[in-house]
């Protein structure tokens, strides 16, 4: 993997991190019930997801 590619795939993964975030603290501060289950789910993916491919960038 070249160092443009392990950039973009550092950064993909940066936003999804960041991202993660945002919804899990706009998830708790708004919503109630499964709407606030369902948010912190697709928190919890975009966080592994951004881990991973942070991980994969430093090989």
């Amino acid at each position: 993997m070249d160092a443009m590619t392990k950039m973009w795939v550092s950064l993909i993964g940066i936003g999804l991190m960041a991202l993660a975030a945002l919804l899990i603290t706009w998830a708790r501060y708004k919503f109630k019930g499964v709407i606030r289950f369902i948010m912190s789910s697709v928190a919890f993916v975009c966080l592994i997801v951004g881990g991973i491919l942070g991980f994969i960038s430093i090989i």
